[in-house]
């Protein structure tokens, strides 16, 4: 892995050495940055320039990533546990996570492990587009094509990234893939895949989470689609997720709960109808035998 650092030149200090010869006029002070760099030997990460300095990244969500990328695998990224990590509050934090998914340096993915269950997983890339299989050696076969693999692509093309619900609960992930496992009964260019429906059933959910119905979604989906059919309509639908997304519904008040009418008791001091819960005696009755007592 090339961990150059262009801020930094391997020959700082022979430029410095130079720049103090006797006979070499010094250069004018500049008000600017100036990097005081030391090589890293241990417990460091390499990160990219094109997220350190990201043009349409926020900062919360440049600095997340970079701890992200620092993280173990195995370790826990959900917003509950940043959350409970940084002080920016889970609104923050999620927004940061929408942004990373956005721009492809995260990846959620549903796979079944060996018990059944479904879970969700977070994928970290250092380097959006190209996955660690693209990377990896290929055998003495590989290095001799056929002519007709050579006409063939080498790499599927990554889908889009599509948003994510702030509350991903499994019913509502659930409810999306149904969805989007049903979208193939309005238009059979829509057959999806097991891999494509995990994909975009965040994206799905992020759509019912904003209270918009299943019919909604559907409707958003599957109109005017072409009429040629779709290369990748998986491709298509993440787009139209991510580009159609749905401001978050306004913050409704409660309403207040119904007032409470009790039946009416006849008081058994003076025979009045009054309301209470239970049969006894009315507020003047009650409020004399206290008096008199």
């Amino acid at each position: 892995m090339d961990v150059q650092n262009p801020s930094a030149p391997p020959r700082a200090q022979s430029r410095v050495a130079r720049n103090n010869h006797p006979n070499r006029q010094a250069a004018p002070l500049s008000s600017g940055l100036i990097h005081e760099n030391r090589r890293h030997t241990a417990r460091f990460t390499v990160i990219g320039n094109h997220l350190t300095q990201h043009a349409e990244l926020s900062l919360v969500a440049i600095g997340l990533a970079c701890h992200i990328q620092s993280l173990p695998k195995g370790a826990r990224v959900d917003i509950k546990t940043l959350t409970a990590r940084f002080k920016e509050g889970s609104t923050r934090i999620a927004a940061a996570l929408r942004e990373l998914e956005a721009h492809g340096y995260l990846r959620r993915e549903r796979q079944r492990v060996p018990s059944g269950r479904i879970v969700t997983r977070t994928v970290s890339c250092n380097q959006p587009g190209r996955r660690a299989c693209d990377d990896a050696p290929h055998d003495h076969a590989a290095t001799h094509p056929t002519p007709a693999e050579k006409r063939a692509p080498r790499k599927k093309k990554p889908l889009p990234a599509v948003p994510f619900p702030v509350y991903p609960a499994p019913a509502l992930l659930q409810q999306a893939a149904d969805l989007l496992s049903g979208l193939r009964r309005h238009d059979p260019h829509l057959l999806l895949s097991a891999c494509d429906t995990a994909h975009l059933a965040p994206g799905v959910a992020a759509w019912l989470e904003r209270d918009v119905t299943p019919a909604a979604v559907r409707h958003a989906l599957t109109a005017d689609l072409p009429p040629e059919g779709l290369r990748r309509p998986a491709a298509l639908l993440a787009h139209r997720l991510a580009a159609q997304l749905p401001p978050l519904p306004p913050l409704r008040t409660p309403a207040a709960p119904p007032t409470v009418r009790h039946p009416l008791q006849n008081c058994d001091g003076c025979d009045r109808a009054f309301r209470s819960p239970t049969p006894g005696r009315c507020h003047d009755c009650r409020t004399s035998v206290a008096t008199a007592a």
